[in-house]
């Protein structure tokens, strides 16, 4: 529940004629009230989005109680649903929420770069917590968010557009913003095309002094999507959508305090640059008694991943990361859903996802560094590792749900996904060195390249299940009750670099082939009332989470090298709740909140030693995060409409991830560290005249630069994200 509800059934500005909870989705695949989907789910229309600024990930966090964003640079962050995550960068993993833009998961593993959409003209967004294994795959372990574009109008011409101009303070720039998109009926009532673009040129905040060079995190990016609908007859329609984005921060988001205020340093700029193409068709038939859909998807994504690793050793020596990665997705998913009326409602489908993941990488000095070194023998670029991997993984499922209508007021559910994975991985010939050696011990003369040898890797196929049961009681309309159990689970992950031994000390851990799947099982019961005659709505859900056999991130303490690998268990527990009160039409005011303990409860000194944790040790989540908000509608002279709304956000205090250092036991990691507990304030007025609406905002109004993530690993100097300081801008909307 987002406190706004539906355009269709919402004055312009935001004021609710109707309780939110009305708003329609489709988290269970059938149509239904927010109000009575028996899982804790938040959803947001684009009124919602357009009236707080909210454009991308973190909006949507901040919006959502349970969430954290983990943000690195655009394009390079993840999000923990539930203190579902060891830390908040998951390096090599696969995401514990994954994120749906329409049928396509966008989220892939936690090191690659991961598109954060554009979110202009959306149906709406839906924020689905706790295990999503049944309907949404082995991604969901601990929730989906779904971004579901608008189709065409087949019956009118429509157009609207969205201009956004914001200054940041303390230097840090312009930040322009610009959308628009134009709806056409080709064949009335029976073919229409709806066309999206938009552009931002975002100005940083943040200063690159090893670049010299002022906001740096400068944002570029632009794109579009069309959409055409055709509707023969009333019983089938094809949809068609192909969309391009090509997104490219300009240096990383992360801070050195030490340095000073809104400061790093790196010597090239950090990059997590993405190209996306995105094509899907979807064909919908009525049955007589059910709805057949078929949604074919493929994407494919060019990103460069480029880091200046040189804080691995404390800046003593230049050390570059130079990777590009391409990623080929193919999705196909059929299911057919019964018509709402009956005694039994059912879901049943089909999933396959086929996933080809090329990387191509090298790790360099620099030709200037070697020289001073008297090291030679390295190639011009002074490149001292090459490697080049191809990785193809795929997972075909079937999954069911059906729910038994007991008594007019009593129904249970019961669901199941049963999935076949598999992949294999290819590594192509390459070289290493001893660089690191050389460098750290001063030793110079010539630097032998060590050719590595190509490998191909089939890993067995294997098959994982999970499923869902419930009990939902609806005493009246007003009152939906709940109790679920849920199991989620992460597919294997494959160690692109099994099997490597180190040239620093090849005593130290060779790289084993991976880790496997780790389990999940949740508890959880939930209320949704409506009270006052819809005055009040209130959402309340109680949760417990059994995580076993987790993935972990671990490194090689000789050379930092990044493998995969499995842990204990943890337990995670909490409250949430979503408050929204109308007591008059004009006001509305809410609050999300949520309370949350995850720790881990179950450790072998071998799994200690290997991933640094501890027995009792936080996993990477607030104890305490919530979101104030108010909105408050009144009339103008001429006819014109005012508003007013304010949103408090607070996200307490966590850790960046275990507190002892990886490989040594009972040794505290110097990189143990927590995030600050902030309060964020974000305040909008404005007028609408006719289609006109001019609305004036400041964020961040108390200027904080709190830090909201700190990264865990040694490899780079700058590693805290803060927020983004005071901006005052205006945002002119036609048609919204």
């Amino acid at each position: 529940m987002s406190g706004q509800g539906d355009p269709d059934t919402q004055d312009r500005l935001g004021a609710t004629d109707t309780d939110p909870n009305e708003i329609v989705v489709t988290a269970t695949r059938h149509k239904e009230r927010l109000q009575d989907v028996p899982i804790s789910i938040t959803a947001f229309s684009q009124s919602d989005l357009t009236q707080k600024g909210i454009v991308g990930f973190s909006g949507i966090a901040r919006q959502t109680p349970g969430v954290v964003l983990n943000e690195r640079s655009d394009n390079n962050l993840s999000i923990t649903t539930r203190g579902v995550s060891t830390n908040g960068y998951q390096a090599g993993l696969q995401s514990t929420t994954t994120v749906y833009l329409d049928e396509l998961p966008l989220t892939t593993i936690g090191n690659s770069v991961t598109l954060n959409p554009n979110l202009y003209d959306v149906e709406r967004v839906e924020f689905l917590r706790g295990p999503q294994g049944t309907l949404f795959g082995s991604g969901s372990l601990s929730g989906a968010l779904r971004i579901i574009t608008k189709s065409p109008e087949l019956d009118s011409f429509d157009s609207s557009a969205l201009a956004d101009i914001g200054v940041t303070f303390d230097g840090g720039g312009i930040r322009q913003r610009y959308n628009g998109m134009v709806n056409v009926p080709l064949v009335e009532d029976k073919l229409g095309l709806r066309v999206v673009g938009f552009y931002r040129h975002e100005d940083g905040y943040i200063d690159n002094i090893g670049l010299n060079r002022r906001n740096s995190n400068t944002l570029k990016d632009w794109g579009g999507r069309a959409i055409m609908l055709f509707k023969p007859t009333d019983r089938l329609s094809i949809r068609l959508m192909a969309l391009y984005e090509d997104s490219y921060p300009e240096d990383a988001s992360l801070v050195t305090p030490s340095l000073g205020d809104r400061k790093r340093y790196t010597t090239i700029p950090d990059l997590y640059t993405s190209k996306t193409q995105l094509y899907n068709g979807t064909i919908e038939y009525q049955l007589n008694g059910a709805h057949l859909t078929s949604s074919t998807s493929y994407a494919h994504q060019d990103g460069l991943f480029v880091v200046d690793l040189s804080g691995t050793f404390g800046l003593a020596l230049p050390f570059y990361l130079f990777d590009h990665g391409v990623w080929n997705t193919f999705v196909q998913e059929t299911r057919l859903v019964s018509d709402p009326g009956g005694k039994i409602d059912w879901t049943i489908g089909g999933y396959y996802l086929h996933r080809d993941s090329f990387l191509e990488g090298r790790q360099t000095s620099t030709p200037e560094y070697l020289a001073a070194k008297g090291i030679t023998g390295l190639p011009a670029d002074a490149t001292f590792n090459q490697f080049s991997s191809d990785t193809r993984s795929y997972e075909l499922a079937g999954f069911g749900e059906l729910t038994y209508h007991l008594t007019d007021k009593l129904s249970a559910t019961g669901g199941i996904r049963y999935g076949k994975y598999g992949g294999t991985l290819d590594t192509y010939a390459g070289f290493n060195s001893q660089y690191f050696v050389y460098a750290l011990s001063g030793i110079s003369g010539p630097l032998a390249r060590i050719p590595t040898a190509p490998t191909s890797t089939t890993y067995p196929s294997s098959a994982k299940a999970s499923w869902k049961a419930s009990l939902t009681y609806m005493p009246s309309r007003n009152l939906t009750t709940y109790v679920t159990v849920a199991t989620g689970y992460r597919t294997p992950v494959y160690n692109a670099r099994a099997g490597l031994v180190s040239t620093v000390d090849p005593s130290d851990i060779v790289i084993p082939p991976g880790a496997t799947s780790d389990n999940l099982i949740n508890y959880e019961a939930g209320l949704k009332g409506r009270f006052w005659d819809g005055k009040l709505t209130a959402n309340i859900a109680a949760y417990y989470i059994d995580w076993r056999n987790i993935q972990v991130q671990a490194n090689r303490q000789s050379d930092s090298v990044q493998f995969s690998t499995n842990v204990g268990g943890a337990v995670s527990k909490g409250l949430e709740a979503e408050i929204t009160l109308a007591p008059v039409r004009w006001l509305t005011l809410g609050l999300n909140g949520s309370l949350n303990d995850a720790k881990i409860t179950d450790l072998t000194p071998e799994e200690a030693a290997i991933s640094g944790a501890v027995k009792d040790a936080r996993l990477a989540s607030p104890h305490v995060q919530g979101s104030l908000f108010g909105n408050l509608n009144y009339d103008l002279m001429g006819g014109a409409k005012g508003f007013t709304g304010f949103q408090v956000q607070y996200v307490g205090s966590f850790p960046d991830g275990f507190p002892n250092t990886p490989g040594k036991p009972s040794v505290p990691s110097p990189l143990f560290d927590y995030t600050d507990a902030y309060t964020n304030i974000n305040i909008q007025t404005g007028i609408r005249i006719g289609r006109l609406t001019t609305t004036f905002y400041m964020e961040n109004v108390t200027n904080s630069r709190a830090v909201t993530y700190v990264h865990p690993e040694a490899f780079i100097y700058s590693r805290y994200a803060i927020l983004r300081p005071r901006t005052f801008g205006v945002r002119v909307g036609y048609n919204l």
